[in-house]
Formats: structure tokens, sequence, C-alpha cells
């Protein structure tokens, strides 16, 4: 049976308080960009729910300490952690061929679906100078995420919606591979085998 998170003589008024600033903290951390809208929506509905459950128990029973039956310790952990983006695979195109330089990861898509996409995302760069990042839901509730750059153009599946710092570190991969890769990427014609991919430590992470 899970443990109460209440401790033994808190008084439900205040642990409704603690709830309260979990709540608050949630809204600047979605803010900072640290959680994406998953676990904030989950997050916050657990903690209403919470809140609601300890007001009952306090109309019924006031003097009583059974709503503290209704706190599980570690539950936000665990919603935390279920709804977390985790990086499943890459692919990385070439812009001026608009062939594929790699595939790192579980990036099992079907070119039907990819090709039309990415050829959306260019256009609009071409049109908009810097339009920057893109991010796309798919079927199966992931997400796929587009970041242009001067030579190469990469995409990441996510397993669920990123969070906005996710993606920024997504930005800066980017930008490392291919200040990694310039003198190969600018010498016309590129052969994959030269190049370094950093990418594969990120697979699995949720950084």
């Amino acid at each position: 049976m899970p443990e109460s998170d209440a401790a033994p003589g808190d008084r439900p008024e205040a642990y409704l308080q603690r709830v309260q600033e979990k709540i608050n903290q949630l809204a600047e951390e979605f803010a900072a960009g640290t959680i994406n809208r998953a676990q904030f929506q989950e997050l916050f509905d657990h903690y209403r729910r919470e809140k609601q459950t300890v007001k009952r128990w306090i109309e019924i029973a006031p003097e009583s300490d059974a709503w503290k039956e209704s706190t599980t310790e570690g539950k936000s952990v665990i919603i935390r952690a279920g709804h977390e983006a985790r990086v499943l695979g890459y692919a990385i195109y070439e812009n001026d061929s608009g062939m594929p330089l790699n595939t790192i990861g579980q990036f099992e898509l079907e070119p039907e679906l990819v090709v039309p996409m990415l050829s959306s995302y260019r256009a609009a760069t071409r049109e908009i100078f810097g339009a920057g990042m893109r991010s796309s839901e798919i079927e199966g509730g992931r997400w796929l995420c587009f970041v242009s750059g001067e030579f190469a153009t990469l995409m990441a599946l996510f397993s669920t919606s990123p969070a906005s710092r996710q993606l920024e570190s997504l930005e800066e991969l980017h930008r490392l591979f291919e200040r990694a890769n310039r003198n190969f990427l600018s010498g016309g014609r590129v052969n994959p085998n030269d190049l370094v991919f950093p990418h594969a430590f990120f697979l699995g992470r949720n950084e």
C-alpha cells in the first residue's frame, strides 16, 4: 500500500498549502521549459484531485487523520517520469542534394511521411529567413522535430511532446554537428563515412 505523503504532525490546511505551492512551481517549470505539456497537465490534474479529496475529508471528518490516506508518496515522480519526452532516433539530410547522411537510433518512419514534411519545412525556411525549428505531432503520440542548419537538416523523433529546453538542446546538438564537420560538409560531395555524429549519446535520454 502506498505511503502517505503527509508528515505525522501535518494539519490538512498546511498540507493543502504545500500542494498549492507545488502547483505554482509547476507553472514556473513549464514557463522555464523544463517540463512538457503532458507533464504539466497530468501533474496539475493529480494535484487538483489531491486537493479536492483532502478538502472533502475536512468537511466530512475535520478532526480525523483519514485525509492522509488520500495522499501518496512518490506519485508525482512517477507521473513526471512517465510523461517525459525521450529521443527515439534521428535522421540527417544534406540541404543541397536532399540526400540522407545518416539515420541514428529508432527513426522508424516511412519515407512517404517524412519526405513531404521535410520538403514543406525547407520551403518555409527558404521563404522566411531564420524560420527556425518546427515540431509536429505524428501517429502514436510521437513528435517529429526539424532543425535547419547551414549544410544539413536534422530530424529528431521524440516519444512525446518535448519540453522547450529539450528543443534548445536539439538546436545546440545540430550546431555542434555542423561545426565539427564543417570541412566535409562545405567541400561539395559529402561522404557520410567522413562525418562524426554526436547524436547517439542522447538516444533514450531526456536531455
